[in-house]
């Protein structure tokens, strides 16, 4: 009937998407306040290995383990705060499916859904330190962390823009941008069920983006405009309406600035 008050079935499912909204956002703001942190120290440190080099002093440094620690804990940070935004709409719809389903673990699924989610793009992030650091022993990156080579700079531009036209792309688009068909799909029970789900979902924003995050190589890794930039466009990508549309046009650009890198010198 209209008015009838909601059931406590639907307060509870309204309550547990309240507070996962609000842990969602809680974490997103702290990943883009550390990433504040990080920018500001390695402004500082690019700085200073620009002045050594200027003096004519060898870096001398060897990137080691607690190099690539660092690298990889900050692309995992990096990915938190920019893909976290585009994924909460299957995570809260997960945790009204767990809840209105009775099972006893409701109020763990979307927190374990979140862990396999960011799994995923952990395992990313340690690719793209491992390919960090092969590109600065290459001397492609400046000490800023962007592209030192025309050519690389071009060609990472090129990969990325004609990715948004191939249709792997828009497959793994679809499932990110229809959460009722990834769950209806991909449904498991339990919290390793939903881990599962989080780690598969992760796959396919992993397949989504990961073009789009190789262009951190190109603009500067930790240049947090272009972070917020363009976690604001696989927003758009995922949410909008013509998200696809607007994915197309942006691949269409990014081949028209790598024209404009290798005719403009």
């Amino acid at each position: 009937m209209i008015g009838e008050p909601p059931s406590y079935l639907e307060r509870m499912v309204r309550r547990d998407r309240l507070v996962m909204g609000v842990g969602l956002a809680a974490l997103v703001l702290l990943a883009w306040i550390d990433l504040i942190r990080m920018a500001g120290a390695m402004r500082a440190a690019a700085g200073e290995a620009a002045m050594h080099a200027a003096m004519g002093m060898a870096d001398g440094h060897a990137w080691g383990v607690g190099d690539f620690s660092g690298l990889a804990s900050m692309w995992a940070v990096m990915m938190l705060a920019m893909m976290l935004p585009s994924a909460a709409p299957v995570m809260l719809l997960i945790v009204g499916v767990y809840r209105r389903r009775g099972g006893r673990d409701a109020s763990l699924a979307m927190p374990v859904f979140a862990a396999g989610y960011l799994a995923a793009w952990t395992a990313f992030s340690l690719a793209a330190a491992g390919a960090q650091v092969l590109l600065h022993r290459a001397a492609l990156l400046s000490p800023a962390m962007a592209g030192g080579s025309r050519p690389f700079m071009a060609a990472v531009l090129v990969v990325a823009g004609l990715y948004q036209w191939l249709p792997v792309k828009a497959a793994c688009l679809a499932h990110c941008r229809s959460p009722l068909d990834f769950l209806t799909r991909h449904w498991r029970e339990g919290v390793g069920g939903a881990f599962g789900m989080g780690l598969r979902h992760g796959w396919f924003c992993v397949g989504c983006c990961w073009a789009l995050m190789a262009l951190l190589f190109v603009v500067g890794v930790m240049n947090l405009a272009w972070v917020a930039a363009l976690a604001a466009f696989v927003l758009v990508e995922k949410m909008a309406r013509r998200g696809p549309f607007v994915g197309r046009i942006g691949g269409a650009l990014l081949i028209l600035w790598a024209l404009g890198l290798a005719i403009y010198k």
